[in-house]
């Protein structure tokens, strides 16, 4: 006689832009042609995920899956670090950032395909200051669009987009010391990621090759420049292409410490947070049961990689154009 997998599935009902009506149902009659049993629960505020996925362990469940966004995947994941339950992802927000980075479908039929597939692996997750992050985790810019994004009524890429554009316009880069791998270096940028995985969402790319198993962070710092210096590095971003140029800097280490001048925004897995002066990040490896696939994952950045090659003849021309003004003066 075959044995039913125990699933419980977590489906947060506002993630995302789309609606979650007849969700459930799909659930089920994917599970059943799989010879899965759900238990499907719906979250209705914050930590709600992290409590039922700890009803789930007690319980003795094989997995969990949680249907949302990145914010529902750290939610359910923050219970499940460290334990025998694994992961699973059916993605419904609007980024989806780890499971685009793990090439989990965009679907229900194709994310409880990978489900059934049964291929758990041990993956890391990391901390900022104790506060465990899944995907990424960053300070300055891109923390502060996360704040602003929070406040929209509408969610969804254009609403993203157009929030960091407003941004943009009027946001300062900071001072930071970094101190990792036994180096400390001290510089104004305009933001600074430690990611576990590729990207923040969207197929945009802030560490493009980041792996959630080697049991390191992957840094990236966008450097103070330019307004127009600054847009191209958002465009490198956007194309998969950051950490290539001069306009931002990459590395690798399994924990870093980030001290800044005041205290305030941070975003962990996309979610807003307020974080001290004085961020120790750590990297926890193998420490996370996740269902993923087997199948190679096809690199499907945002916007296509060819934008960035006219970025040398810009910058070269407001070089010249800086030098000619200069003559002037």
């Amino acid at each position: 006689m075959r044995l039913v997998k125990q699933l419980m599935v977590i489906i947060n009902p506002i993630s995302g832009t789309a609606s979650k009506k007849g969700v459930d149902e799909a659930i089920r009659h994917e599970a059943i042609k799989y010879s899965l049993a759900t238990d499907i629960r719906f979250t209705t505020g914050p930590d709600d995920a992290t409590r039922l996925a700890k009803e789930a362990i007690e319980k003795g469940y094989y997995g969990v899956i949680a249907c949302g966004g990145d914010g529902t995947v750290n939610e359910t994941a923050r219970a499940l670090r460290g334990s025998d339950v694994a992961l699973g992802i059916i993605p419904m927000g609007s980024g989806n950032g780890l499971a685009r980075h793990l090439n989990i479908p965009m679907t229900v039929k194709g994310a409880m395909r990978v489900i059934a597939e049964d291929r758990v692996i041990a993956c890391d997750y990391a901390t900022a200051n104790d506060h465990p992050f899944f995907c990424t985790f960053g300070i300055g810019f891109d923390a502060e669009v996360t704040y602003k994004f929070s406040e929209k009524g509408k969610r969804g890429l254009t609403t993203y987009l157009q929030t960091t554009l407003d941004e943009f316009v009027k946001y300062r880069s900071e001072e930071y010391t970094i101190i990792a791998n036994g180096e400390t270096v001290t510089e104004e940028a305009l933001l600074v990621a430690c990611c576990n995985a590729s990207q923040y969402g969207n197929n945009a790319y802030i560490a493009p090759t980041a792996s959630i198993k080697d049991g390191l962070l992957d840094i990236t710092i966008i450097h103070k420049g330019s307004p127009l210096k600054l847009a191209l590095a958002g465009i490198d971003v956007l194309t998969g292409l950051v950490g290539k140029t001069a306009k931002a800097t990459t590395f690798r280490a399994p924990n870093v410490t980030i001290i800044r001048r005041t205290q305030g925004a941070a975003h962990l897995d996309g979610e807003p947070a307020n974080m001290d002066t004085r961020i120790d990040v750590n990297i926890h490896p193998a420490q996370l049961k996740l269902f993923t696939t087997a199948r190679k994952s096809h690199y499907r950045a945002l916007l296509s990689p060819q934008i960035p090659f006219i970025s040398p003849f810009i910058l070269t021309m407001q070089d010249i154009g800086y030098k000619i003004v200069n003559l002037f003066r």
